[in-house]
């Protein structure tokens, strides 16, 4: 800590009273790829295991011809 006159200046460890590691950088580095890596193999596993053709009807289900009103 110095003083200039009135002022009184201080460093950053001191201001902080600690020091700031940078460990936290790589927590949330590595936590968003995991996440990244987890979302896109739910993703990829969901789209492996669903049907080829979702929107297809199937025709043999259905049954004779539909009526026309007024005809």
């Amino acid at each position: 800590m110095e003083t200039q006159g009135r002022e009184v200046h201080v460093d950053q460890d001191e201001a902080r009273a600690g020091s700031t590691p940078r460990i936290v950088r790589y927590v949330l580095l590595i936590s968003l790829a995991l996440a990244v890596i987890a979302l896109s193999a739910i993703w990829i596993i969901g789209a492996l295991s669903a049907p080829e053709n979702p929107r297809s009807v199937d025709t043999t289900t259905q049954q004779g011809s539909v009526d026309v009103p007024g005809s």
